[in-house]
């Protein structure tokens, strides 16, 4: 039998969507929330903890908290960033005593979007991520690529060494494949044993080990007419996507320093596909500029300007969500790795089809593609 409740623990919106994706596409059903439920309900429930906005403490205490609270999960998995950005080591160990699990089994590779981990040291397509871009983030450098420095009382489980994932403690497991973290999930044992620590990645090959049979039916989204991509994300991926998306002659963009001024800009513009952005230059407070980025966005789509979203960046993606009354999304699927795809979910909120991305994920042309695909329906 399939584990009937499966919980992720997200530090973000992209993390705590992308990790339940690959679960809906398993057949689970799947709701991401911003907040703990009163109760664990039957299929996939991600809550956004919003943990990486605060300081390792409260990031600790809310983790604890929430593992606690779902100790009883048929499956917990505690997403971490694959390039390991974000209070890591202090939410896995606050996760592992909040839920009283044997092992924590930790497995950050993401090998679809090129996160490998070699010898416990994580690279993003044969680079260090402490020697990567990922270093030089603005709210959460990478200060280490080496797991077993951010971990010590980690033990670094390569291929050939599974059977150890059979004890007690934290393991760190090597993997650039898909194949080797499917052999990571079926050497570890029962699922209700382990909390699940990992990317992506870690969560697709545990969709896989435990599909659900027969598949819960696909949700139906509301046909979009005008999309609106808002990128919050500082990341040279996102900047490159955006750039990519403004060489598109049928699109309109506008940064979003003013407010009322990006609106009305965007509201006279006759173009079918709509971009607001952060300004390429960061000098600001980074909550000063996605206030400024979410009340854009939220009054674009209460205008009616805008019918469906492509978000990029956790934080940009939750204060969006937020402001137009959402509770959290439902899930429909996973269109390309890491990208989860759903619907605005909350009493008040608008039935409002959405796309969720983290910042460095995709290729230059990510944006455009996934605009296009909230045009065209279920397809890809």
């Amino acid at each position: 039998m399939p584990p009937s409740t499966l919980v992720v623990l997200a530090d973000d919106l992209t993390s705590a969507a992308d990790g339940a994706a690959p679960f809906r596409r398993a057949g689970h059903p799947a709701l991401v929330l911003f907040d703990l439920p009163e109760a664990l309900r039957a299929g996939v429930t991600a809550v956004d903890l919003g943990s990486r906005l605060v300081d390792a403490t409260e990031a600790a205490a809310r983790t604890r908290w929430a593992a606690r609270a779902y100790a009883g999960a048929d499956l917990l998995l505690k997403t971490v960033d694959s390039t390991l950005r974000g209070h890591m080591a202090a939410e896995l160990r606050a996760a592992l005593a909040g839920s009283g699990r044997r092992a924590a089994v930790v497995a950050p590779a993401f090998p679809a979007e090129g996160r490998t981990t070699v010898g416990g040291v994580q690279y993003v397509r044969g680079v260090r991520v402490d020697e990567s871009e990922f270093a030089r983030d603005p709210a959460h450098p990478v200060r280490t690529a080496d797991l077993a420095r951010l971990l010590p009382e980690a033990t670094v489980v390569e291929a050939d060494r599974l059977e150890l994932l059979a004890g007690s403690g934290v393991f760190v497991c090597s993997a650039t494949t898909e194949g080797e973290l499917d052999a990571v999930v079926a050497a570890a044992g029962r699922p209700e044993d382990v909390l699940w620590v990992g990317s992506p990645g870690l969560a697709a090959a545990l969709a896989r080990r435990y599909p659900r049979d027969p598949a819960a039916p696909l949700p139906e989204l509301p046909p979009v007419r005008r999309p609106l991509a808002v990128v919050g994300s500082a990341n040279p991926v996102s900047r490159r996507q955006l750039g990519a998306l403004y060489a598109q002659s049928e699109m309109a963009g506008a940064v979003a320093d003013d407010p009322p001024a990006a609106v009305a800009a965007l509201s006279a513009a006759r173009a079918p596909l709509l971009a607001v952005h952060t300004p390429d230059a960061r000098g600001e407070d980074p909550a000063e500029l996605t206030r400024r980025l979410t009340e854009t966005a939220a009054e674009l789509a209460r205008e009616g300007h805008a019918d469906g979203f492509v978000l990029t960046g956790g934080e940009t993606a939750a204060a969006v969500l937020g402001a137009l009354g959402a509770t959290g999304m439902e899930l429909l699927d996973e269109p390309e790795p890491g990208i989860a795809r759903g619907a605005l979910h909350g009493p008040t909120a608008p039935r409002l089809p959405v796309l969720v991305k983290a910042g460095g994920f995709g290729d230059d042309g990510t944006l455009f593609r996934l605009c296009a695909l909230l045009t065209t329906g279920h397809g890809r």
